[in-house]
């Protein structure tokens, strides 16, 4: 007898199957023959949700009950004996030609965005205009503005030099150093040793070239860290923030008593930068498109290919394997071991190269400043350096060089123009002085930051861009006409 079920009507399909003929028990077939006899075992659930009575019934079969409408081994799409109610399979529905591994064959789809080909361009294209922009603007500003703009924005650079290399080492690895500044005293002091032939009374000198000297300052401040790495490799958090606060007092013990070598409480003079003949300083005379250039306007340019090699590079680092063994260590240590992130090599390795991040700021710092100082390269410069990239967004290097530019500009503005500012006094008036009231407010910026934008200002750039975006983007193209049923 034959299967009562194959005279039933399915609502789902509104189809009325036809009787098959007698079933018998199935057999080995060969491919390509049309199917007559079906089991009722090892039935597939169907899509629809219907049953089948078929026996591996290959993917594409239709709604229907007990109805074969593909061929085991035949062409696809061919109409089975079962399906002679229409001619073509409807939207969105079981068909001979569809996969059923595909899911999206069964959802409807009621909207299309239609994504333009020249986007990316587009935006690209935008990008390479704002830095063509940036950099025109950074090329013409020494032939407008005067001295003290130049000579804050020197100041800015080397800051931001600096908070690269911190970022890397707080930031993108996760490990607290209170001892940045030790680091930049290092460069400093090591570019006026090396490069000073020591004819000032009883100070000492090797009397080098200045490009040589400024790399053995660099090398010198990442021997410096290399020493101290075995600690920082194996400390963390609080823990390595004491160990490197030492270091500040170490410094400034040195600093003040190696006199010899540091003159002590007055410093000593930087010798000039001198590279391929031209000397960065006011002597000898330079004019160029009727703008007399001395030293600062020959340093501003000298400071923006350091900024932007310094940039380039850490961007490379971050972006590369070293960057996301970084980021795992600061997020997970324990699955970075796991995966076999060598942890206390990867933070000795930060260390040394943030030491030499601070040290190349610690040579631009003694290039713009002219002399080196003891009482600079303290406690709170360092503290400035974590503000920075705080404020800047941590682990971001173009959030390191907008914090530093935050940071270090403001003192300098609030010291110009504390006659028409309130509550500002003059520096040694007894009031309030333009240094004391930028660490005031940038202090309030971390707090805000910490509270309102965990990202700094260049989460909040992230944000504003995408409003920009969203605002300024074409509505999407959708289809007028309504999707079918799948079930229809």
């Amino acid at each position: 007898m034959s299967d009562p079920r194959d005279l039933t009507t399915h609502p789902a399909t509104e189809e009325t199957t036809t009787t098959h003929p007698p079933k018998t028990p199935a057999t080995d077939r060969t491919p390509g023959t049309p199917r007559t006899e079906e089991s009722t075992t090892d039935r597939t659930p169907r899509a629809s949700g219907t049953e089948e009575s078929t026996t591996d019934r290959t993917p594409g079969a239709s709604g229907t009950d007990g109805a074969a409408t593909g061929q085991a081994g035949g062409t696809p799409g061919a109409p089975g004996a079962g399906d002679t109610s229409r001619s073509s399979p409807a939207p969105h529905s079981l068909s001979p030609t569809t996969d059923i591994s595909d899911i999206s064959a069964f959802v409807p789809v009621r909207s299309e965005v239609v994504k333009r080909p020249g986007g990316v361009t587009r935006a690209r294209m935008v990008r390479g205009v704002v830095w063509a922009v940036v950099v025109v603007v950074a090329v013409a500003i020494p032939f407008y503005l005067e001295g003290f703009w130049l000579q804050t924005g020197l100041f800015a650079m080397s800051a931001a030099v600096g908070a690269i290399g911190i970022n890397l080492l707080t930031g993108s690895t996760g490990q607290l150093s209170m001892g940045h500044a030790f680091f930049l005293a290092v460069g400093a002091y090591g570019y006026v040793y090396f490069a000073d032939a020591g004819d000032e009374g009883d100070l000492l000198g090797l009397g080098l070239p200045t490009p040589i000297a400024a790399v053995l300052a660099v090398g010198t401040a990442g021997v410096a860290g290399g020493l101290f790495s075995p600690i920082a490799g194996r400390l963390k958090g609080a823990y390595l923030g004491i160990a490197t606060i030492a270091l500040i007092f170490l410094g400034q013990h040195l600093l003040f008593n190696a006199e010899p070598v540091t003159g002590g409480y007055n410093g000593r003079a930087v010798p000039p930068m001198e590279l391929f003949g031209l000397s960065f300083a006011d002597t000898p005379e330079l004019v160029l498109l009727n703008v007399p250039f001395g030293a600062l306007e020959r340093l501003w340019f000298l400071g923006l290919l350091l900024l932007l090699g310094a940039a380039l590079f850490a961007r490379g680092v971050l972006r590369g394997r070293p960057g996301r063994a970084m980021n795992t260590i600061r997020d997970h240590e324990i699955a970075a071991g796991v995966m076999g992130v060598p942890v206390a090599r990867y933070r000795a390795g930060v260390f040394v190269l943030s030491s030499m991040y601070a040290g190349l700021a610690g040579v631009m710092l003694a290039l713009v400043f002219q002399r080196t100082v003891p009482d600079y390269f303290g406690v709170l410069l360092s503290l400035d350096y974590l503000a920075m990239i705080v404020i800047g967004g941590l682990g971001l290097v173009g959030g390191a060089v907008l914090g530093a530019v935050f940071v270090s500009m403001l003192p300098q503005l609030l010291t110009r123009y504390s006659d028409s500012l309130p509550m500002i006094a003059e520096p040694g008036s007894g009031g309030v002085s333009p240094a004391e009231a930028a660490r005031i407010l940038y202090g309030a910026a971390v707090v805000s930051v910490v509270l309102f934008l965990p990202g700094g200002l260049m989460g909040l750039a992230g944000r504003l861009r995408a409003v920009v975006r969203r605002r300024t983007a074409s509505p999407p193209s959708t289809d007028p006409s309504p999707s079918p049923d799948p079930r229809s």
